[in-house]
Parts: structure tokens; sequence; C-alpha cells
């Protein structure tokens, strides 16, 4: 059995660590998936689900990983034989070109430097020279801790009938500004195990009525991940297939802290935590440290950061060697870079404590 770290040390990326609370609502009894009781849970989690994706639309529920949705996104918002702009900066970004790949679907990728953003008025031309049914994008890129200018980005897809935009908010939802309704976003999904602060195995996301209107003119859009059976089952508080109760459970507790904390001060701590991050990386920087971030002022995801360190394998390991656990770089960058997962439930004064162990590491 493994021996458990001190609350508040687990560093990772995703998954994050979870609260004892939302733990212990795991072991609630099963009850049927078909009757009052998952008639009334499901009831409950749309209520508090809906702040946090700053919708009035349904938020399907999903038991699968975030990977799941995204090949939904594809399934449902491109037509076989329909072309896809893939925005790439990271390897989630490509993941979902690789996606919409492996769907049949023809893809012309878009990538630019890693650590980087897309530019809203580049992606302006590439759309007017090209007949797109979709563009995705991965909101806040976990592999390097870019996040894109998303509002700018969709303002551009909304201008061009036709092109929907599939927005990857894997470690976005739940900790960075996401106004779905607002933004037009016509697909926008994340994981239980990011910034919401649950276990692993849920995957929830909003579609828009664009999107619908053009699910139901796919006629081989696969059974689990059909979005207009997912839809019409949410409106009757159900679920096509039997979901995972127990993660259900853990769902109705963890949406309940998040509306103790608000949706707006979630966001304003993960801000003060990615600010804190830059500033130590700026103290370590001017002690003469190779300490660096990688993505660019300005597209700093509050939820992750990616560092550029002298052996970074070393430091990870040291770390957990001090009972403290972090990321290390992911895809190209993973011998090159760390990463700092300051998202969920984690405060300013824990980061403060992990960068500190950090410091006496590097240094």
């Amino acid at each position: 059995m493994r021996t458990p770290l001190e609350p508040g040390r687990f560093f990772l990326p995703g998954p994050t660590e979870v609260h004892p609370d939302v733990l212990a609502a795991q072991t609630g009894q099963m009850i049927g998936h078909r009757g009052r009781a998952i008639h009334e849970l499901m009831a409950t989690i749309a209520v508090g689900l809906a702040p946090v994706f700053q919708t009035r639309r349904p938020v399907v529920v999903s038991t699968s990983s975030a990977t799941g949705l995204m090949e939904a996104a594809v399934r449902n918002g491109v037509g076989q034989g329909g072309r896809v702009l893939s925005l790439v900066n990271g390897a989630f970004s490509a993941r979902f070109a690789e996606i919409a790949r492996g769907c049949g679907r023809e893809v012309e990728v878009w990538e630019v430097p890693w650590g980087r953003v897309h530019s809203p008025e580049e992606l302006a031309d590439r759309l007017r020279g090209g007949s797109f049914q979709a563009v995705t994008l991965s909101h806040s890129e976990t592999s390097t801790g870019a996040l894109q200018p998303l509002e700018s980005l969709a303002a551009v897809v909304a201008a061009h009938r036709g092109t929907l935009l599939l927005v990857d908010s894997v470690t976005g939802i739940g900790g960075v500004e996401t106004l779905t309704d607002e933004w037009g976003l016509d697909f926008v999904l994340t994981g239980s195990q990011k910034a919401l602060a649950l276990p692993p195995g849920l995957a929830l996301g909003v579609a828009s009525e664009a999107m619908m209107e053009r699910a139901v003119t796919i006629p081989d859009r696969g059974w689990y991940f059909d979005l207009e059976r997912l839809v019409f089952d949410l409106a009757s508080n159900q679920t096509p297939a039997t979901p995972a109760l127990t993660l259900l459970y853990a769902l109705e507790v963890q949406l309940e802290r998040v509306h103790q904390e608000g949706i707006e001060a979630r966001w304003k701590r993960h801000a003060a935590m990615q600010e804190r991050t830059v500033g130590w990386v700026a103290e370590m920087s001017e002690a003469g440290h190779h300490v660096e971030m990688l993505a660019t002022e300005g597209h700093r995801s509050p939820t992750v950061s990616c560092l550029k360190v002298e052996d970074p394998s070393g430091v990870v390991g040291k770390m957990m060697g001090r009972g403290w656990v972090i990321g290390g770089g992911y895809g190209r960058l993973r011998d090159e870079t760390i990463r700092i997962g300051h998202m969920g439930d984690h405060t300013v004064d824990e980061l403060d404590d992990l960068l500190g162990v950090l410091t006496e590491v590097i240094s």
C-alpha cells in the first residue's frame, strides 16, 4: 500500500489533490440509475454545473476521460469528409488533431511553437482561405502552460457561418474564466480530475444550439458519445448508459464546495497562484538560477505552469524524495521542463510551501 502524502503536497497537473470530504462521498451506497434517486442527484448536479461553465445549456456528464468528449466533439461536430482546422501549440492540442484524423476527418494543422498561442488575426485569414466545418484548440494547454486568447478566437470563428469551435478546456474550466454562452463556444469540455479537483473518470461538456443542429445531420456519429442522445436524456435527469455513481456522489459534494467559494473567487485564487509562480521564477532568475517560464507573458495559464530548468527529471525526483509531487515535462518537452499544477483546491499558501522546497532543490 502506498504511503499517502501530507495534504497540500500533490501538485501534479492532473490528477489533482482531492479533498477528504469529496473522497468520502464515493463510499455512498448504490442506487438504481433509472429511479427517483438518480433523477434527484442529476438535477442537483445540473444546477451546480451551470455557473461553473457559465451556461444555460445542458451540461453533459459522461463516464469517460475528457479525451472521450474530444472524440464526441469531432464525431458530432464534423461530418465524414468534413475539414477541420486544428490549432496546435502543445501535446494535447495535437491530440485533438490526431483524434479528428482517427475519426476519418480531413485535418489541416496550424502549429505554432510550443508555449505560444495563436493569433486571432491570422485565424481570420486562414478561415477566409478554406472551408472548414470546425476549428479545434486547447484553451489551457496542459503540456506547456499556455493560455489561448479564447474569447478573441471564438469571435473570429463566430464570424464564419458553418464553422464550429470545439474547445478542450481540460485545465481551464473551474480554474480559468470561461464564459461558454457569452463567448459563443460551440463545444467546450473538461475532465473531472483537473481544476475541479475530483477523482478521474468523468468528462463534462456543453454543446451550443449550432453544435446540436450539426450533430443530427451526421448519421454515423456513434452511440456512446451521441450528443443528441446524451442531451435528450439529460432533459429527464437521466443518462443513456449506467453512470459511475460513486463519481457522481463526489461531483455533487464538490459542486457544493465550489458554490460556497464562488466561481469568480475560484478564478481569482487560481490567477493569484499563477502570479505567485511567475514572481518566483523572476526571483530565481535574478538570483542566477536557470529557471524560465515556457509560456509567453500575457498568455500563461492560471492552472498549470511549465518551467524550463536544468536536470528536470532530477528536480522531480528530489521533490518526490522530500514528499512533494510535481509534474515532469510532457511530450517533446520531457527533457527540458517541469510542470506545477497549481489548480483545484490548492491555495497560495500551499504553493508558497512548495516553492520554498523547490528553491532548495534547485539551489
